[in-house]
């Protein structure tokens, strides 16, 4: 293993081996894992899920100015989101009950061996993430945000997205269609 940075968030995009990496914790390892836990909470009758992602989420359409060089983690994190969301339906009225927790920036040694200085950029403790997890299982949550006061802002992209996949048409859209 290398000293590459392993989320290719900061310098460089990700070599093709720690995107392959990258994949493999934040999307196979969750998604193989939780297929292998649901059946054993199935036949309980109870159980809880909770999938660890991160706000960079919902980073998707912001500028590279935020970001430079996300793609591969925002995506894989996204993943976890839509994952849970979907995985907390279908499991509705089971006894199961799934989140994601998607924290900010945490003040954890994980910058550090990353190579990076975070000293100036605002961290939450990773007290108050694992608080605001399991608050939020006690509240119900799919998503847990722990930084975002306005729960609205996230209900607002959750309803944007459903009347998106509700506005769809098996119809070309207009603005696709030749002049």
């Amino acid at each position: 293993m290398t000293n590459e940075p392993l989320y290719g968030c900061v310098r460089r995009s990700p070599s093709a081996g720690k995107a392959r990496e990258l994949v493999h914790v934040k999307v196979v390892a969750p998604t193989l894992l939780t297929r292998a836990a649901v059946a054993g909470m199935q036949e309980r009758g109870e159980g809880k899920i909770i999938n660890v992602a991160g706000m960079i989420a919902f980073s998707g359409p912001a500028d590279k100015s935020v970001m430079p060089r996300r793609a591969v983690y925002a995506g894989s994190l996204a993943h976890l989101v839509a994952m849970s969301q979907t995985l907390s339906a279908e499991l509705e009225d089971t006894g199961i009950q799934v989140q994601v927790l998607c924290p900010g920036v945490v003040a954890t040694e994980f910058h550090t061996r990353q190579g990076l200085d975070m000293s100036v950029v605002p961290r939450m403790s990773a007290e108050d993430v694992v608080t605001a997890g399991l608050r939020g299982l006690e509240l119900g949550e799919v998503v847990c945000a722990p930084g975002v006061e306005d729960d609205g802002l996230l209900d607002a992209v959750f309803q944007a997205d459903l009347a998106a996949f509700g506005g769809q048409s098996p119809e070309l859209a207009s603005r696709y269609r030749a002049n």
